[in-house]
């Protein structure tokens, strides 16, 4: 039971310098950052797309499957706005397992964090740099979001993360838009609690320094379902369920009341081709009530090239070593079909 310390790791401005982003494409980033805020805000008729795969495990698909994505992005863009999911670190319910682009950068090699703080950054780059869209990736370790500050235009607060103390107060520093999840098990009053501080101005320690940050009016509700005590995944995208996050929305003071629907994990019972049906269902109740429509932001989905998922070493090209996901043929009938419904 001891902890050794093996190596200094570079310090996220080291990383940037090293690998900065274009400065032709980083002159472009206000811009999408603005309409991805004015998405939340409510002031767009647009709607936020964030997806992509359950894990960013391989730059070579990851990167084909971006490309067809920034092609369907051009065909729907008058009504959607589509943030890549770039996912490189990933949560373990028991800890143990594949945590990750960050941990692995060779899914079946030995842990190697030093390669896996560059291989976040260039993973999330050559996105980027190719198609011009920039990305959505989980804060699960708080230290580590300056990695990709330049990169990223959406971040996601985890459920196991959601109630934790320094998640929320670094969420209240970050200038783009942060999705709390609902916790694992469900309670709305966690998550907008999260939301609640992450919209409050802080002051905290942060990489041995003592910052304090504005509050981020952009904190939202992101929700994903929840595993009841039974242990039974139950959804909370339903009509009901989202009358009632209006309501808990209108009892406190919260900047911008917004949510998106996470159509995979609980709220799907991980099983990646009910993503469509959800996403259906969801715009019916948006259509059905004009209180639902106020809040509703936009969709997550999960999605790669090939359906389902496999073991860590499976060998399929783009088919999900973590979460099974939805296909690339329906994926861009999915999203076709959404841009046509708005």
């Amino acid at each position: 039971m001891t902890m050794n310390f093996k190596r200094r790791l570079p310090i996220p401005m080291e990383i940037r310098e090293a690998m900065p982003l274009s400065p032709e494409v980083a002159a472009k980033k206000p811009a999408f950052d603005a309409e991805v805020a004015s998405i939340i805000c409510g002031e767009s008729p647009k709607r936020l797309l964030i997806i992509g795969p359950c894990s960013a495990d391989r730059e070579d698909s990851v990167l084909d499957y971006m490309e067809r994505l920034a092609a369907v992005q051009e065909r729907v863009a008058d009504k959607l706005l589509v943030v890549p999911r770039v996912y490189t670190n990933k949560p373990r319910t028991r800890g143990t397992g594949y945590k990750g682009l960050l941990h692995n950068p060779d899914p079946e090699g030995e842990p190697d964090l030093l390669e896996g703080v560059r291989a976040i950054r260039r993973m999330h780059l050559r996105v980027v740099e190719t198609t011009g869209m920039f990305t959505a990736d989980e804060m699960l370790y708080p230290a580590n979001y300056q990695y990709l500050i330049d990169l990223l235009s959406y971040v996601a607060v985890g459920a196991r993360s959601v109630e934790n103390q320094e998640h929320r107060l670094v969420a209240s520093g970050i200038p783009v838009p942060v999705g709390m999840k609902n916790p694992t098990g469900g309670s709305t009053a966690v998550m907008l609690n999260s939301i609640y501080a992450a919209q409050a101005p802080q002051t905290f320690i942060y990489r041995n320094w003592e910052v304090e940050t504005t509050g981020n009016p952009l904190a939202h509700a992101l929700l994903r379902g929840y595993v009841g005590l039974d242990g039974i995944n139950y959804p909370n995208y339903h009509y009901e369920y989202l009358e009632r996050l209006v309501q808990r929305y209108e009892e406190k003071k919260y900047d911008n009341p917004a949510v998106i629907i996470d159509c995979n994990h609980d709220n799907s019972g991980k099983r990646p081709l009910e993503q469509p049906r959800i996403v259906n269902e969801v715009l019916d109740s948006v259509n059905r009530s004009t209180d639902i429509a106020k809040i509703f932001r936009g969709f997550m989905v999960e999605s790669y090239i090939e359906d389902g998922n496999q073991p860590v070493g499976g060998g399929v090209y783009g088919k999900s070593i973590t979460d099974a996901c939805l296909g690339w043929p329906k994926t861009e009938r999915l999203i076709l079909d959404i841009a046509d419904r708005l």
